[in-house]
């Protein structure tokens, strides 16, 4: 990944930052961008002038899309609804700057968190019931670094999440992650402090891993829980394995972070499969994102 980072300055004062991020795949199209200000410096023309340098800064690189997600709290009035149908985001300053910008909207983000405390015997029953349906298949579960026997089926489904999991009319580029790559990305939690743990379901027969759960946190191992990746292999669904990954994932971290007191995750409004298992399991929606896209002249 290649990236760009700015801050903003105004009146000798810093009230914001700018970022941009392009995959490096062979034929990447697409870039990725943020812009945080202070609410004091809202109104000046700043966030209008930091686009357009992102716009310039993705044409030079020869990139044709931009997309960027952004926090929209709920709110009465006027809304903007997704086009795959699941979901809306109120039409506030964030969503009305996009929309000025030449961006549209294309999918709902939900932000969800779960409880940690007293959630372990509900897991534990959720787990049982998901063991008695996902025969021939077991668990295997590791901190960071990746077991070199894994090595190469981890970087594999690392490389799907982009291309398995709902995207609406987003775009994203292919990633290629082969051991190499695999061994950066660790290395990039381990430098951090960040605490990873991995829990996936390996098929017996075969030994070829089917589906796995991230779980992370920092080097504050009092705060929250963040559940990033999670995939079940197109071939291997239909087995519960979604819900036992996440299950023996979360019971496994009341060892490892028994103080952090619940976890975030993220889905899009559409993945009606990973949602229901998250709402089983007893995630609750905290909030909403937007998820908007600009196709370049």
């Amino acid at each position: 990944m290649k990236r760009y980072a700015w801050i903003v300055v105004f009146h000798g004062e810093v009230v914001g930052r700018v970022g941009l991020e392009f995959p490096q795949e062979e034929g990447a199209r697409t870039g990725f961008w943020h812009i945080d200000l202070r609410r004091s410096a809202w109104g000046h023309g700043i966030g209008r002038t930091a686009f357009a340098l992102i716009e310039s800064v993705a044409r030079d690189e020869g990139r044709t899309v931009l997309q960027s997600w952004a926090e929209h709290p709920a709110a009465e009035g006027p809304q903007v609804a997704a086009p795959t149908g699941f979901g809306a985001i109120p039409e506030d300053h964030a969503a009305r700057f996009f929309l000025a910008s030449g961006n549209t909207l294309e999918q709902i983000v939900r932000v969800s968190a779960l409880d940690l405390e007293g959630s372990r015997p509900h897991l534990e029953n959720l787990l049982a019931a998901a063991e008695a349906a996902a025969t021939g298949y077991r668990v295997v579960q590791w901190t960071l670094p990746t077991p070199d026997e894994f090595v190469d089926a981890f970087a594999w489904m690392k490389s799907r999440m982009v291309t398995d999991a709902p995207s609406a009319g987003l775009e994203f580029d292919e990633e290629v992650w082969d051991a190499a790559r695999l061994r950066r990305y660790e290395r990039d939690y381990l430098d951090a402090g960040r605490h990873l743990l991995v829990t996936a379901a390996q098929h017996v027969d075969t030994g070829e891993l089917a589906a796995f759960n991230e779980l992370v946190i920092g080097k504050d191992r009092a705060a929250a829980t963040h559940q990033e990746d999670t995939l079940v292999v197109a071939s291997h669904r239909g087995h519960r394995l979604g819900m036992l990954v996440k299950c023996a994932g979360l019971l496994a971290w009341h060892e490892v972070a028994p103080s952090s007191p619940r976890v975030i995750t993220y889905n899009a409004e559409e993945n009606r499969p990973m949602l229901s298992i998250n709402e089983e399991i007893g995630f609750r929606a905290i909030s909403y994102e937007g998820v908007w896209k600009k196709v370049l002249d």
